[in-house]
């Protein structure tokens, strides 16, 4: 018999389900993810500490999950929300289905509810916080602690997520990158190891003279959780390290980067997180589709346009994807070029790093 599960938002909406993965009490921003297949990579995407999951494909888990497609040492989302978990799942890779991978992990999730219904008024009220819950099923208390949970304005949650001290990733390479790890994805050392990259990956609390003694020919200022805003140490460190060597920045790196030039970051009603987010180049006018997971964004009027320009908008609300420096070799984009999932259609940003760094060699 199925144990019942009652998912709270701080707004008083309530959705009663079923318990599948761990049971417990669990409380996370709720955000929807529009990705169709990709869970595995989404739980495991450090970017999502401090949020719980709802995916819109009705039935997931029907692959199972495997031992290849982490995108860090274990999953960090919150809680998982479906409408159905597959009991049955089938692929070579796999190696146990998703409801034991979250019950080996204390991740709560729920199942049997309407997403369709949660996703919708995601939209239209925008992100919120939630509680899931097994061992409290009483609506009224359950909303309380929606609202008395913490959230994400205002938090640094980077200082979970990070390694806590640095690390080789690939020990030969042509380029020796510098990552500032804020929560980095294991598919952003792959891409830099493909060409072909010497990846030091250091905490987010290094410092720039701790940097600087490695005589790294790029800084990579990678993806994470939380409020930018909250981070003054890492915006410290970045700005001593402009002009000094070719930058670029992902996601949170990307904020981390505007706030470096004075620039401000805001909180997006409900953010993007899936893979089918079209971005064009505001140069050449191509479109590629992204994968994305963010839930703040840069505002590009709030940066001196004598130094970084923007390159890259949103063509669903219009908001910052990327920027550059009009001199020195720095950009940055808000989506994954990486992808894990994918697309994969911008994964050339990596080259163009690695195209900066040559020149530098020069």
């Amino acid at each position: 018999m199925k144990k019942q599960a009652i998912l709270a938002l701080e707004d008083g909406k309530v959705f009663k389900g079923y318990s599948f993965g761990a049971e417990g009490e669990t409380a996370g921003e709720v955000v929807f993810n529009t990705s169709m297949t990709g869970y595995q990579e989404i739980l495991t995407d450090p970017s999502y500490k401090g949020q719980m999951v709802c995916m819109t494909y009705p039935l997931i888990g029907n692959y199972g999950v495997n031992k290849e497609d982490v995108e860090s040492r274990q999953p960090y989302v919150e809680g998982f929300i479906v409408k159905e978990s597959s009991r049955i799942y089938s692929n070579w890779r796999a190696a146990t289905d998703l409801g034991s991978y979250l019950k080996k992990y204390k991740i709560v999730g729920i199942e049997g509810i309407d997403t369709r219904s949660l996703t919708k008024h995601l939209r239209e009220r925008g992100a919120k916080k939630g509680v899931i819950s097994t061992k409290d099923l009483n609506p009224v208390s359950l909303v309380k602690k929606a609202k008395r949970s913490p959230g994400l304005v205002g938090r640094d949650l980077i200082k979970e997520v990070m390694c806590k001290k640095p690390y080789t990733w690939n020990k030969k390479g042509k380029f020796h990158v510098v990552a500032i790890d804020s929560g980095i994805k294991l598919n952003i050392l792959r891409n830099l190891e493909k060409r072909n990259c010497r990846v030091t990956v250091v905490p987010a609390t290094a410092t720039k003279e701790a940097i600087l003694k490695y005589k790294p020919d790029g800084l990579f200022l990678s993806n994470g959780p939380g409020d930018p805003k909250a981070l003054p140490y890492i915006v410290d460190t970045v700005k001593g390290l402009i002009g000094k060597m070719p930058v670029f920045g992902i996601c949170l790196g990307h904020q981390i980067l505007a706030l470096a030039f004075g620039g401000k970051t805001f909180k997006m009603k409900f953010g993007h997180h899936g893979g089918n987010q079209p971005v064009i180049d505001v140069h050449s006018k191509r479109v590629e589709i992204t994968a994305q997971n963010h839930g703040f964004a840069v505002d590009m009027n709030s940066i001196s346009k004598k130094e970084m320009v923007l390159t890259h908008v949103n063509l669903n609300d219009r908001t910052c994807e990327g920027m550059e420096h009009k001199k020195l070799p720095v950009f940055s984009v808000q989506h994954h070029p990486e992808a894990a999932p994918g697309p994969h259609d911008a994964t050339h940003h990596f080259d163009r790093f690695i195209e900066m760094m040559r020149k530098r060699k020069k």
